[in-house]
């Protein structure tokens, strides 16, 4: 997963984990790779320190690479090209560094890779994940609650990046 303290992610990594992958999770800082390993992931990479993380990413699927990349970073994508494994499926859920990406298409016919955008579910598979929160096999990361009034911090907050999880809005 390249981003670890988004929401979308914090529970990518939760879901995978219960469905029994072996989770690596990249992220831009120890305090978001921090909560990544709370929420269960198996290996963390800081981006900042290894900026070739899909080398990292090899050695750690002995050179096979990852079967499913959700990155929703954006502009990371060309390393989670190299990073996937053959037969590979990226998936994308959003663009935190902006809208558009570079794609080396050699790698995606070359490795057979699957790239996948999504915004969400079935709205079965939102029940499914809400059982499961419910019974307490999944827990939404929760960064802070803003009152209303506090939007606009809240929203400056989302685009410094600040945020580890999800920010909610009170009315």
């Amino acid at each position: 997963m390249v981003g670890a303290s988004g929401g979308v992610n914090t529970a990518s990594i939760q879901i995978a984990k219960f469905l029994g992958a072996r989770v690596i999770v990249i992220g831009s800082d120890e305090e978001k790779l921090s909560l990544a390993k709370s929420l269960g992931a198996d290996e963390l990479i800081n981006r900042q320190q290894t900026p070739e993380w899909h080398k990292a990413v090899f050695t750690l699927t002995e050179k096979r690479g990852a079967e499913v990349i959700v990155d929703n970073v954006g502009v990371t994508y060309p390393l989670s090209l190299r990073a996937a494994a053959k037969g590979g499926r990226i998936v994308t859920v959003g663009n935190t560094g902006g809208p558009l990406v570079e794609i080396d298409n050699r790698f995606v016919f070359s490795k057979h890779l699957s790239l996948l955008g999504s915004t969400m579910g079935t709205l079965a598979d939102y029940h499914e994940v809400m059982r499961l929160v419910t019974a307490g096999r999944l827990r939404p990361a929760l960064d802070r609650s803003f009152p209303l009034r506090e939007a606009r911090a809240a929203q400056e907050r989302l685009a410094r990046g600040q945020q580890l999880g999800k920010i909610t809005l009170e009315i």
